[in-house]
């Protein structure tokens, strides 16, 4: 059996995602974040959308190029204090954002992609953080019940690619990368670099092939994906 050439073009690939989407971005600050992808959502103007993403990036890069635009309806986020216009918009109530511990955040995602409906858990039990979420009393002890997180689409910043789309991440651009191609519907994957089928060691392989839809080949690197230097 011969296996399929997912490489395509990148406006082709972000112009399966609606409006209302539901996408989940991979990224740990800078390292992982697909910058490339965010930029083309953000030409092609879909709105409304629902971000799940470990971060809110900092002023002037990836996801505040959303919020900026005024193309993010709802965050799920474990913290935006890097960025000012984040916070601002949630206290003026002009997004959504539900917060989540970092550990927690990870888990709904494994859950979602393992075709689990939620977690239970007693972790954040006593905080904000939970408040209004249902309850379960296990052994006299009270639990959370977290619920599983999947998307419609997710976009994934990968440093190598082959033509069939297995993955391999640089060092910690891995992050949440393999959790979120396990929870999506459709996953568009942005490749430094491009080989062909067979070149990837299997051992060096993070995320199958199977898992992803779309690999979109990156001709080059933007500043927004240096080291973040602050004075």
């Amino acid at each position: 059996m011969k296996l399929p050439d997912k490489t395509t073009a990148m406006a082709e690939a972000v112009a399966r995602i609606p409006s209302g989407a539901t996408v989940m971005l991979s990224g740990f600050g800078v390292p992982g974040t697909p910058f490339a992808l965010i930029q083309e959502l953000l030409r092609q103007g879909q709105d409304n959308l629902t971000i799940i993403k470990n971060d809110a990036n900092e002023t002037g890069m990836g996801v505040d190029h959303l919020l900026a635009q005024g193309r993010i309806r709802r965050l799920i986020t474990t913290h935006i204090g890097l960025n000012p216009r984040a916070v601002a918009m949630m206290n003026a109530g002009e997004i959504e954002v539900e917060f989540c511990a970092q550990g927690i955040l990870a888990e709904r995602i494994r859950a979602g992609g393992a075709g689990l409906k939620a977690i239970v858990t007693d972790i954040g039990r006593d905080t904000e953080l939970t408040r209004g979420k249902p309850r379960l009393e296990i052994g006299g002890d009270s639990a959370v019940v977290e619920l599983a997180l999947r998307c419609d689409v997710a976009l994934i910043h990968a440093a190598r690619a082959d033509t069939f789309g297995n993955l391999a991440f640089a060092a910690t651009a891995r992050n949440f990368a393999p959790l979120i191609a396990m929870a999506a519907d459709m996953v568009i994957a942005e490749a430094e670099e491009i080989v062909p089928l067979g070149a990837l060691p299997p051992d060096h392989v993070h995320t199958p092939g199977p898992f992803v839809d779309h690999v979109v080949a990156l001709e080059a690197l933007s500043e927004e994906y240096g080291v973040v230097r602050r004075a």
